[in-house]
């Protein structure tokens, strides 16, 4: 069965929402509406309809025009198996002694990786995407350099493959949450395939806001792979809940946004450790001066 899209962009929110509303009236009706906020900073949103039948690019015109919007983009896009399509693109992926695979590459552990599993399903933060992939490379080059991690959090965990990788490391106190309730389900499988069931711990959260996530405090190493607002929001809550030498690992910065975010962050006392790019992702590995 085929399936078409139809998306737009217009400023503010309840404009975006109000538009969203809209959509869900079309005929033919879209099997699904998406509103989302455009993360560059623009005030943009995003208004997009998934349909299995050609949409009515007049009626939609119509929309766009009331609503202020640009003009719809209508795309149909192909009949794909999207899990036999992930598994044929993302090969395995080396991090320095890190070895992110799905179950269908089993055979290609090298010998003396720390290997993750983490299957095509669950391909957000598989370790293929740049943001990713400098974290854990920046958790490696800490691990060489004789850093070494009691307690650890994983803020926006996604597949929670950071958490993972730095328990399959060290002995100590593990936490990951997220603020998706799927994400955490996907985390706690996760730990679950790789036999590590009970080695983190994984709450649904936004930022430090949980009890556990607190409870633990303070942390050797912080990991924060989510996007340039957020981080922002969270230097305060980063510098408050990590130790005096500890190292906190931010990544989802566009390059161009890097340097604004590495100076919020030396306002709440952080030194930068390191500073890597991978594609259009930067990935900051900063230190806290101070005392506790």
């Amino acid at each position: 069965m085929p399936t078409f899209t139809a998306l737009t962009t217009l400023t503010g929110k309840a404009a975006a929402e109000s538009l969203g509303e809209a959509m869900e009236r079309l005929d033919p009706e879209p099997t699904g509406v998406g509103v989302f906020e455009v993360e560059d900073g623009s005030g943009l949103w995003e208004v997009g309809g998934y349909f299995t039948e050609a949409p009515d690019e007049t009626a939609l015109a119509v929309l766009a025009a009331a609503f202020a919007a640009k003009p719809f983009v209508v795309s149909e896009l192909p009949e794909t198996d999207w899990v036999a399509h992930v598994r044929r693109e993302l090969a395995p992926v080396e991090a320095g002694r890190f070895f992110v695979y799905g179950s269908h590459d089993a055979e290609k552990l090298p010998e003396g990786c720390i290997p993750l599993l983490i299957e095509a399903a669950m391909a957000f933060g598989t370790g293929h995407h740049g943001t990713t992939l400098g974290c854990l490379r920046a958790l490696d080059k800490l691990i060489t350099d004789g850093f070494s991690a009691g307690k650890v959090a994983d803020i926006g965990c996604g597949t929670a493959v950071l958490a993972m990788a730095a328990a399959k490391v060290w002995d100590g106190e593990f936490l990951a949450s997220d603020i998706d309730e799927v994400a955490v389900d996907v985390a706690e499988a996760n730990l679950n395939a790789n036999g590590m069931s009970g080695t983190v711990r994984c709450v649904e959260a936004a930022g430090f806001d949980h009890s556990d996530l607190r409870a633990v405090a303070p942390y050797d190493l912080i990991f924060a792979n989510i996007l340039k607002g957020p981080l922002v929001a969270l230097a305060p809550d980063i510098a408050r809940y990590l130790r005096s030498g500890g190292y906190a690992i931010l990544s989802g910065i566009l390059n161009e946004q890097a340097d604004g975010v590495e100076s919020v962050y030396a306002q709440n006392g952080f030194n930068t450790h390191d500073r890597s790019e991978i594609g259009e992702w930067t990935t900051l590995v900063l230190t806290k001066q101070g005392a506790n």
